[in-house]
Formats: structure tokens, sequence, C-alpha cells
């Protein structure tokens, strides 16, 4: 898998005062561990954004504190931002052991185009995401899901058909767990119309059998004497 490295400084600065940091360009956070105390610290926002972006939530980060010889080995647990504007407002690390495994949300990934598409038929991805388990080094980036051998309707990919080196990965779903599936489109449907409501709005219908310019007289009424 793929390390990152991130620079921090502790932070002094708490509670509502902290927007004073994200005005100066700075990002509050704090790391937390079985082995450590809760540690507040604060990090160039620029820097932090980048290395969250490429290191998602299983790329493991190595994040040094200024003026601590330690490094801290953690993850993104979480993270909060503003409902308006996307501004980051804070981010937990989780400081991990090295000899432990752990559990995350690993992306997955549509590789290869599948001959059922290109005939017109669907590709319906059912898993965005697997939960795994394994030791921070071995976390996958990604997980990868082939589709080039699916061809037909109802042809799927299910957990146990994932390339994994399954001796260092463990995946939290059953093996019969459905990633994708093909399926055939969605056509449009028509509604049924019933008798009598292909009229023209504001026209009464005639009855069955019945002929509106008639000009019988009713049953029981005498027709009128023509007038020469």
């Amino acid at each position: 898998m793929t390390t990152f490295e991130l620079n921090a400084n502790k932070r002094t600065i708490f509670g509502r005062k902290t927007k004073q940091l994200r005005k100066q360009g700075f990002v509050p956070a704090n790391i937390f561990g079985k082995k450590i105390k809760s540690l507040a610290i604060q990090l160039e926002k620029s820097n932090l954004l980048d290395t969250m972006r490429k290191a998602g939530e299983t790329g493991l980060i190595h994040l040094k504190i200024k003026g601590d010889d330690k490094t801290h080995p953690v993850l993104v647990s979480g993270y909060a931002q503003d409902p308006v504007t996307n501004q980051m407002l804070h981010v937990d690390f989780h400081e991990v052991d090295l000899k432990q495994k752990v559990t995350a949300m690993v992306p997955v990934k549509v590789v290869g185009e599948s001959e059922a598409t290109k005939a017109g038929l669907v590709l319906v991805m059912l898993k965005n995401e697997l939960e795994v388990e394994a030791l921070p080094t071995d976390l996958p980036d990604v997980i990868e899901v082939d589709v080039t051998q699916l061809t037909a309707v109802d042809d799927s990919i299910h957990a146990k058909d994932l390339k994994l080196d399954r001796s260092k990965v463990t995946l939290s779903v059953e093996d019969e767990e459905m990633i994708v599936t093909i399926q055939e489109p969605e056509s449009e449907v028509v509604p049924e119309t019933t008798e009598g409501e292909a009229a023209t709005e504001g026209e009464i219908p005639a009855e069955s059998g019945s002929d509106q310019t008639s000009s019988e007289p009713a049953e029981g009424q005498k027709p009128e004497d023509k007038k020469e």
C-alpha cells in the first residue's frame, strides 16, 4: 500500500477560537489511539487536503509533530466540513499499532469494459466500498473488479471472485455477496389508456353503439310532422 507523510504543529487554541486558525490557513485536528492520550494538533490546510485526497480512509500517514521525535502512524478516522462552503473544519486521526490488524472501508473500482454494456445492457454496481481487516501496512488502496468477463444478463461478480491476498486481507462480507451484475435496461413504461380517455378535452364521448348525430326520436316519443 502507499504511505504518506504529513507535518503538524501542537495546538494550543481550542473551542470557538479555532476559527482564527482557519482564517490563517490551518485546520485543527486530534490524534486518538489506544496507547496515547488525545493530542491536539493543527495542520497547514493545503497540505492536509492534498494528503487526504490521496490517502483516503486506508492510506497510512506518517504524521510528524514539530518538537516531537516520535512519528505517529495514523489513518483518517473522520472529519467535519461546513455544510454550505465545504470548508474543512476539523479532522480526527486514529493512531494505529503497525503490528495489530485494523478494519477499514476500501473503495471498489470497476476496471475493464464489459461486452454486455457494449451490447446495450446495464452494469449495476451493488457495492461501492467493502470493509476489510488487515495490518495497517497491508490495507489495499482500492479493490479492483474486472468486468471484462461479464457478457450477458445476470452475469455477476461476487466477493469470492475478487483478487485479494487472502493471507493478509480479510473481507467482512460473505463469499456469495454480489458486487456487480448485468441487467436489462429499464424500458419506458407507456400508460394504458382506458376507453374514452382518447376523447378531446371538454368533449363528451359518444356511448358505444350510439350515433350522436342521429335524428331519430327517443323511444315513446312521436316524430314531428314534416312541414312541406
